[in-house]
């Protein structure tokens, strides 16, 4: 025999849900919602981005969410970086997600718009972010909020 959630369902549309600061109240869900969407439980790791970027510096240092505490259904997160490789002040962004039966309904814009006005607060000029050549989904997000390549090109190599 099926359970029946307990959970209200979502808004039909991203427009319905508050894009707010994200609370300790918040990480529970932010949590859940990435594990849906990797497959990977990293509750360490999310406590520490909350510690990181929900709680100090909160003019430079941005974790938002949408939903309710006990179901977020998407997050951003995101500071003001100076100086590194030559670049003056720059907004990057670490991370963002939407559960995924609401994406393309206009979440994630809102999302990025709104921490793009945080660093547009912040006296920042361009907003940057990285990912991974094969993840199609968050590249095209990026591409459609009106981002292309910018001047750097991360370099790497194997430690072993």
């Amino acid at each position: 025999m099926a359970r029946r959630s307990t959970t209200p369902p979502p808004p039909a549309s991203g427009e319905d849900l508050t894009i707010r600061p994200a609370t300790l109240a918040d990480v529970a869900g932010v949590i859940a919602l990435d594990a849906e969407v990797t497959g990977l439980r990293k509750a360490a790791y999310w406590h520490d981005m909350f510690e990181r970027f929900g709680t100090r510096r909160r003019d430079q240092r941005f974790f938002l969410v949408a939903g309710e505490p006990q179901r977020i259904d998407g997050f951003i997160i995101g500071e003001v970086r100076a100086w590194e490789f030559g670049s003056p002040p720059s907004g990057w962004i670490f991370a963002v997600q939407v559960r995924p039966r609401l994406r393309v309904r206009g979440l994630g814009a809102r999302l990025f718009a709104a921490v793009c006005a945080r660093f547009r607060a912040a006296d920042v000029e361009r907003v940057r972010t990285m990912v991974a050549r094969d993840n199609r989904v968050v590249h095209a997000f990026f591409r459609s909020q009106g981002m292309m390549a910018g001047p750097f090109i991360e370099l790497e190599m194997r430690l072993d």
